[in-house]
């Protein structure tokens, strides 16, 4: 008999092993779900025990693998570069999703004729420089994943 610490961090049991069989068969546990056999002292990941190898073999992975940061990162380059140039125009909020900022930034510099657009450029220089300085995964985790807008 074992029992096991669920995705949920709960624990179940005791299961036999034909049970955590139809578990992994349903995609309920996967070799990194923690085991503990009946008159075992320690857990151990479900992956290594022999038992259940061929099985765990046939099932397909609880997750699908994490799209590369660098795909996700494709807007870094061309956001920096309009956040340098054509900062005052937002048109680097544009390219990342950011609609409601590049509008901001657009109305502002348009409805006063330029003259609050040396402020608005010098964000949009600033947020630029710190886009392409920023490496891919950290680009993805604080502009993408975590939605950023603004510095």
């Amino acid at each position: 008999m074992y029992k096991i610490v669920g995705m949920d961090g709960r624990q179940y049991g005791p299961v036999s092993a034909e049970e955590i069989r139809r578990w992994i068969t349903d995609h309920r546990v996967n070799a990194q779900t923690l085991v503990h056999l009946e008159g075992s002292a320690d857990w151990k990941p479900l992956g290594s025990l022999p038992e259940f190898a061929s099985e765990l073999k046939m099932a397909p992975p609880l997750f699908a693998p994490p799209v590369a940061d660098a795909s996700r990162a494709s807007n870094k380059i061309p956001a920096g570069i309009c956040g340098i140039l054509l900062g005052g125009l937002g048109i680097h909020k544009f390219i990342l999703g950011y609609t409601g900022a590049g509008i901001i930034m657009l109305l502002v510099t348009v409805l006063t004729c330029g003259v609050a657009g040396v402020v608005i450029h010098l964000i949009g220089l600033i947020e630029g420089i710190i886009y392409l300085c920023k490496s891919d995964e950290e680009f993805v985790r604080i502009y993408v994943d975590g939605r950023k807008e603004w510095f």
